[in-house]
Parts: C-alpha cells; sequence; structure tokens
C-alpha cells in the first residue's frame, strides 16, 4: 500500500535524504542544479510516497526554466528518487505518470529532462535535439529529453535552456 501526497517543507529533510541515498554525492553539482537555484519547485507538482509504514519511499519534483530567447516556459522534471529497496514496484511510473497529469491540467505544455532515454522513452519522452533544444553543459546532450503535454508544444520552441529567473 502506498500513498501518494504534496511535498510539505515537513517533508524537506526526508526527501534530501532520499536524494542523498539515490543520487552520487557529487548531485548539487549537475547543471540541472544550476537552473534551480534560487527557483522555488512547483508545489503542486512535488509529489512523495509513504509506503504503509509511513516512510518516505519516493519523490518528485518539477521546476520552471526557460527556453531560448525568448523565453518560452517549460517544466523541469526532476529530481525523481526511488528508495533502493523499493525499485521495480511502479512507484517512478506512478510519480511520472501523476506529474506529467496534473502538469497539464495546470496548464503546462512542455516537459524536460536530462535522463536515460530508454526508460522515458516509455511515458513519450523524445530526444530533444531535433526540435533545436540545448541544456546547459556540462551534460550529454543524448540525454536531453522532451515530452509535450500538448500537440506540437515544442514546435516553435527552440534554444538553451535557462533558469526562470534570467
Amino acid at each position: 500500500m502506498f500513498r501518494l501526497s504534496r511535498e510539505t517543507p515537513e517533508d524537506g529533510y526526508e526527501v534530501e535524504m532520499l536524494l542523498d541515498l539515490a543520487f552520487a554525492p557529487g548531485r548539487m553539482a549537475l547543471s540541472s542544479y544550476t537552473l534551480r537555484e534560487e527557483v522555488d519547485p512547483i508545489p503542486e507538482l512535488c509529489t512523495i510516497v509513504r509506503d504503509e509504514y509511513d516512510v518516505l519511499v519516493g519523490c518528485i519534483r518539477f521546476w520552471p526554466v526557460r527556453v531560448g530567447e525568448a523565453g518560452a516556459p517549460a517544466l523541469l522534471l526532476g529530481p525523481i528518487a526511488i528508495h533502493p529497496t523499493r525499485q521495480g514496484e511502479g512507484l517512478g511510473q506512478l510519480l511520472i505518470g501523476n506529474g506529467l497529469s496534473e502538469a497539464q491540467s495546470l496548464g503546462w505544455r512542455l516537459v524536460l529532462l536530462v535522463g536515460d532515454a530508454p526508460y522515458y522513452s516509455r511515458f513519450g519522452f523524445v530526444p530533444s535535439a531535433p526540435f533545436g533544444l540545448t541544456f546547459p553543459a556540462p551534460v550529454n546532450q543524448d540525454r536531453f529529453l522532451l515530452y509535450e503535454l500538448t500537440k506540437d508544444a515544442a514546435k516553435d520552441v527552440f534554444g538553451q535552456v535557462h533558469s526562470w529567473r534570467r
């Protein structure tokens, strides 16, 4: 049994501990973290999963970013983390599916992420390069993916992703 709920400030310590467990210690040096500096995530899209013992076993966050000189709004998915003892139980799929649905209902049109293409392609994510989008270095551009929440959302969006605060 799992329970999805919105992340609250009280969950912050547990979320950070899960992220430390799930990712390398240098995760804060990634370019995606630079885009998140001094920007709050979208609260309605930050979701946690607790198990039957009320243990935090999963989390996902979405952050606003801008694309190109025009500053087109988009969401940056991540981080998403599942506790190592609960991986393979469909929690990542639950969090991503729920997050994409919620983002669409809030009127967002485009979701971006840096991740494993074979995993995220099952949700409809595709490489961003054919659309003319780039992610700030250092990143493997082959891992930079996008998902259109509305038809042709990426059609007129091109250029480099930058911080929402720019």
